[in-house]
């Protein structure tokens, strides 16, 4: 069983910075393709970002690309989310997730970590 834990959230003010980290535990992290969502309230869970196994190919939203980066550390079982520039419409709770390679959809999810940006 996989299990992963976000933190890092916080309140920030816009323009400012975040860095979110999700550590992951159970298997090995090389397996899977590692993403992260948000959901704000009333609206949608989105994706935001995503990284392959072996951390050479990375997805962003439109929403975020050019101020947040995904990495990840394979050997520390780690993903993180460099979150800069923040906005007001940031705001949401993040959620880190994890897809076995062989399988389609994303199957492990964090409880989700709070990132509010006053404007």
């Amino acid at each position: 069983q996989v299990q992963l834990v976000e933190s890092g959230g916080g309140l920030v003010q816009a323009g400012g910075s975040l860095r979110l980290s999700c550590v992951v535990s159970g298997r090995t992290l090389s397996r899977y393709e590692m993403g992260w969502f948000r959901q704000a309230p009333g609206k949608e869970r989105e994706f935001v970002a995503s990284i392959s196994s072996s951390g050479g190919y990375r997805t962003y939203a439109d929403s975020v690309k050019g101020r947040f980066t995904i990495a990840r550390d394979n050997a520390k079982n780690t993903v993180s989310l460099q979150m800069n520039s923040l906005k007001a419409e940031d705001t949401a709770v993040y959620y880190c997730a994890a897809r076995d390679i062989e399988t389609p959809k994303y199957s492990y999810w964090g409880q989700g970590t709070q990132v509010t940006v006053s404007s």
